[in-house]
């Protein structure tokens, strides 16, 4: 993928010129873990919280940074994202902030989910540390993407 590189040819970072790019529907999906006590996972996905609805509070904190994610990753494009979807489930060891992001476009949204993923999770920590402190965001990763010259993506 030398057409995508960040470097000009003096060595200097640039942002990649997508100008030529095909629009193409464009989807990426990313997860974000966070474990935790038990009985915090319970009262997390019971509502049962101090702090209130903490679920409403990832989702909306993961979509604003999907928004936010070119003021935040030095050389994304800013882009007009179509949709995003946060999901939120109980896993073994706590949670997961699941957020896929959608757009057609001439450049992928992989790091826009993965920015959502992990604030949804940061998020997540700060409306449970007040009862549980051992709490850890634990891993954030791409699942998948779709769209463009690469073509499909899945993890594994």
């Amino acid at each position: 993928m030398t057409d995508m590189n960040h470097l000009n040819e003096d060595g200097t970072v640039r942002m990649v010129d997508v100008g030529e790019k095909g629009v193409t529907n464009r989807k990426a999906i990313a997860v974000a873990d966070i474990s935790m006590e038990n009985t915090t996972a319970d009262r997390l996905f019971s509502g049962d919280l101090p702090k209130g609805d903490a679920l409403a509070t990832v989702r909306i904190a993961a979509i604003q940074a999907v928004k936010k994610t070119p003021d935040l990753i030095p050389l994304c494009h800013p882009l007009q994202i179509s949709g995003v979807d946060v999901t939120i489930d109980r896993t073994e060891v706590g949670a997961a902030v699941r957020v896929e992001v959608r757009l057609q476009g001439r450049t992928g949204v992989e790091m826009e989910a993965m920015t959502g993923a992990a604030i949804g999770a940061i998020a997540m920590y700060d409306m449970i540390k007040g009862i549980d402190r051992s709490a850890e965001v634990t891993s954030v990763r791409l699942i998948e993407k779709t769209g463009g010259s690469s073509g499909e993506w899945r993890r594994e």
